[in-house]
């Protein structure tokens, strides 16, 4: 395996703002983010973890291609994980092509270096917002090429698609395009199972109890969905048009290999809705 010391492990996580960690902490006290809690679950099983992430709000998968994968391999991982693709899919062009074209050329790369990678394939966005209801034949078109370049390169593949609680509103951030906390720590577990990692399990499939109040029907539906779209879609289109991203003026949250320190809290964690 790469690396000179054999008892560290070092882990990189490349992406967009999934792994970078939205919805997971802020940008005053910290994001912490699915990959922060990976690398948490790989310190509590080794002796050593130096870990780095790359990933940066944002960016489209040919942006991750460009700016991180180079600087990934400098810094030689055991493991990596490489999710991107979504921010694509939100454009009015959209090519699943031309998007899993960037995923295998870094699945490829970071292979064939020696690194074991992992990647995850996307929820239906319809399933989280109704006014997302177009773009779920883009998330399942994604999915599969995805699949295909996981298989030619010998990637692990999380499958979050599969299960109906990766939708459940409780997983999510009020934006609906970042996972809250507790998302985050499902999408760390369900990356940590694919992996087959010492601790791991399917827990993170299973549904979350009944919510206390029952979800808003007919008007009070609605009602919520027109407050999100102005909240929240309507300044994202507005960025788009233009031609900026929250992602301007950002780098890399940890462009170096940092030791992980062993989480008091990784793995115990009560799920709170």
């Amino acid at each position: 395996m790469p690396g000179t010391d054999p008892h560290c492990l070092r882990y990189v996580a490349l992406g967009d703002s999934q792994t970078e960690g939205l919805g997971d902490g802020d940008d005053t006290a910290g994001l912490r983010g699915w990959a922060d809690r990976l690398a948490e679950h790989l310190a509590e099983h080794n002796s050593r973890v130096m870990y780095a992430n790359l990933a940066v709000r944002g960016r489209l998968a040919g942006q991750v291609h460009a700016e991180q994968l180079a600087p990934a391999l400098i810094l030689r991982p055991d493991l990596a994980t490489v999710v991107a693709g979504v921010n694509d899919l939100l454009r009015p062009r959209f090519d699943a092509d031309e998007v899993a074209g960037h995923l295998e050329a870094m699945f490829a790369a970071l292979t064939a270096q020696g690194a074991r990678v992992a990647t995850l394939t996307f929820p239906d966005v319809a399933r989280i917002t109704p006014l997302a209801r177009p773009l779920s034949s883009r998330v399942t078109a994604l999915n599969d090429r995805i699949r295909q370049a996981a298989r030619h390169h010998g990637v692990t593949v999380a499958e979050t698609s599969h299960h109906p609680v990766v939708t459940d509103p409780r997983l999510w951030s009020p934006d609906r395009l970042h996972a809250g906390p507790l998302g985050h720590r499902r999408i760390a577990a369900a990356v940590a199972h694919a992996l087959a990692l010492p601790g791991s399990d399917d827990t993170w499939t299973h549904p979350l109890p009944p919510p206390p109040a029952p979800s808003p029907t007919g008007w009070n539906a609605t009602t919520a969905e027109l407050r999100w779209a102005a909240a929240f879609l309507g300044p994202w289109l507005g960025r788009r048009l233009r031609g900026r991203s929250t992602g301007d003026g950002h780098t890399a949250k940890r462009p170096h290999l940092l030791p992980v320190q062993r989480s008091a809290t990784a793995g115990h964690e009560a799920e709170r809705e």
